[in-house]
């Protein structure tokens, strides 16, 4: 039957809690099953639910904490010989009665408390320590303890061979030349089988007794375990006893392997830590080589910005910045004045859609005392306050038409004056303008002067939009999750494999702002610092579904005949002339089209 070892953390004789009903409730209320009291314990602290032959363990209460294994857990499946941890007690998981070897019963009566005092010293060991090579000397030690043996090694296998990480003697010291100290036949047996082996007497042993390890060594008892984490194995455990043949019996062997989860879970821990800090650095290295200022991108289209932005940043001419909403049109613009002869100078920025429109004026050229109601001092506007540096005018296709007739002016005579003024200024300025409108339409319409146009286009910078990107959308959520990691979260975080799918699947309507966004919300509900698309607030049935190649094909092929058509007014035989097909083609297209409509 399957039992709850409760071991106290006074170390009093444990209690075994047969597993007898559907739900077992832990907690340190008294009318729990299990009653666990001191630091740590709530009142209703946990409970294990059995169903379809499974026992599962999950905390009860909102702020209670259940280790398992060494691990915080929300809900766990629990196996033979799991060590659960609840405020300062210990308890395990026993499926089978084989390893219970003395009384069994709540009443208090005597127990082998040695193991549960091995496994409790080194839980409240592993709480206290921070250094990973402290806490693997420290459960050595206590393996030495526990077993008996005279040596314990610690091997990992990370890098494709098994090397001696750690190792300690009775005398809790290192042993020097640890990698000889040990069987190579031994250790390669249990890496190529995984499973754990005990070596009687290892001059004896028919498999080992002409291995020249264990002949050099003079070896007696062996006991070797695999550490394992995730189905791959990451190193082992190997204990020696030189002194005695058969030391090692399966019973200690079950205890090792208690030990041997929690090494493997700690060092599993410990590899991915190193493994995303690795990770994260070489996200920062490839940041830094990748950033134009504070423009980061690696695509063609970028770095044909860059090189336009170091042409036109030394000169004085004005540079006219296109593209989507919050593509990041004002970082250029100040990318162009960093690197230019006034980058010592301001850098002043007007959003000339943000303004009222009665006000822009004076925010742009400044007023006079008594100009207007309200007036009541003269003050400076961002022409005069520009002055020697740059001025950026951003969003300028939503200024007023009869604004911009003075812009132009400005721009001209480089002459501005105030509002309620009868004297110009000399202003000595570089214009830089942004806008998210196509102001060629805005001419057409009417509702842009065409020759203010020609003044500051006469360089132009069409940035492209997020989606147009291609690995610059992960590399620019990286930058943003390195930004506001620690900012917001206190950790480093970084993106799951289905998160970067995620990433470049969607259209990003919002550009980088809407990028920023995401990163910002999602390292704000991140559990563990991975992020999903689930944070990021981008589920499967929000992208374009991904069409067979034929299908892709066929829906590329019907557009561009209809594009050729409407360019041909619709004429068959023009549009089949060039395309270069059978005119057939296009008779058999429009049929299809009109089927599918009807």
């Amino acid at each position: 039957m399957a039992s709850i070892v409760l071991h106290n953390a006074d170390l009093t004789p444990p209690m075994i809690y047969p597993l007898e009903r559907r739900v077992l409730r832990i907690g340190a209320a008294p009318d729990n099953e299990i009653v666990v009291t001191g630091a740590g314990a709530e009142l209703h602290h946990a409970h294990i639910v059995y169903d379809k032959q499974t026992f599962t363990i999950s905390p009860a209460d909102s702020g209670a904490q259940v280790v398992i294994n060494g691990k915080k857990r929300r809900s766990h499946k629990l196996t033979d010989g799991d060590v659960v941890q609840i405020g300062d007690h210990i308890l395990r998981f026993v499926y089978y009665d084989h390893n219970l070897t003395a009384s069994t019963k709540a009443n208090g009566q005597s127990f082998d408390l040695d193991r549960f005092e091995a496994l409790h010293r080194f839980a409240t060991k592993l709480m206290s320590m921070q250094k990973l090579d402290d806490i693997l000397e420290a459960l050595l030690d206590e393996l030495i303890a526990l077993t008996g043996a005279d040596k314990a090694f610690l091997l990992l296998t990370l890098g494709g061979e098994a090397r001696v990480h750690a190792s300690r003697n009775v005398d809790r010291d290192a042993i020097a030349d640890a990698d000889a100290a040990v069987s190579d036949s031994i250790v390669q047996r249990v890496l190529s089988t995984g499973e754990p082996l005990i070596v009687a007497d290892a001059l004896s042993d028919t498999h080992f007794r002409t291995s020249h390890s264990v002949m050099n060594l003079k070896l007696c008892s062996v006991m070797c375990v695999p550490l394992t984490a995730r189905g791959s194995t990451l190193g082992l455990f190997y204990l020696g006893n030189d002194n005695a043949i058969n030391h090692f019996t399966p019973e200690l062997l079950e205890v090792v392997n208690v030990f041997a989860v929690e090494a493997g879970l700690i060092l599993d821990t410990a590899v991915a830590r190193n493994e995303l800090v690795s990770h994260i650095k070489g996200l920062r290295a490839e940041l830094a080589e990748r950033r134009f200022g504070e423009i980061i991108g690696a695509c063609d289209a970028m770095r044909d910005i860059f090189k336009k932005i170091n042409r036109v940043a030394t000169t004085d001419i004005s540079v006219l910045v296109e593209g989507e909403t919050g593509t990041g049109k004002e970082l250029v613009a100040r990318a162009i004045h960093q690197r230019s002869n006034r980058a010592d100078g301001p850098f002043v920025v007007i959003n000339c859609g943000a303004i009222p429109e009665n006000l822009l004026e004076s925010e742009l050229f400044g007023h006079m005392r008594g100009a207007f109601t309200g007036a009541v001092a003269t003050t400076q506007g961002t022409f005069q306050a520009a002055n020697k540096g740059t001025l950026f005018l951003d969003e300028i296709g939503e200024m007023p038409l009869q604004l911009q007739v003075k812009i132009l002016r400005a721009i001209q005579e480089r002459t501005v004056m105030k509002v309620g003024d009868t004297r110009g200024e000399s202003i000595d300025v570089r214009f830089l303008a942004a806008t998210n409108k196509h102001l060629v339409d805005e001419i057409a319409e009417g509702r842009f002067r065409e020759d203010l146009y020609y003044r500051l286009n006469v360089v132009s910078l069409n940035l492209p939009p997020l989606r147009e990107r291609d690995d610059d959308i992960v590399l620019i959520a990286n930058y943003f999750l390195s930004r506001y990691g620690q900012a917001i979260a206190g950790r480093d975080c970084t993106l799951s494999q289905n998160a970067t799918r995620a990433l470049k699947r969607w259209r990003w309507p919002g550009n980088i702002r809407e990028l920023e966004n995401r990163i910002k919300k999602a390292v704000v509900f991140s559990d563990n610092g991975v992020i999903t698309p689930t944070e990021l607030d981008l589920e499967d049935t929000m992208f374009e579904p991904i069409l067979p190649l034929a299908d892709a094909r066929e829906n590329w092929q019907r557009g561009y005949i209809n594009q050729v058509l409407a360019l041909n007014d619709g004429n068959r035989t023009k549009t089949a002339r060039d395309l270069d097909v059978d005119p057939r083609t296009i008779f058999r297209h429009l049929e299809k089209e009109r089927t599918e409509v009807l």
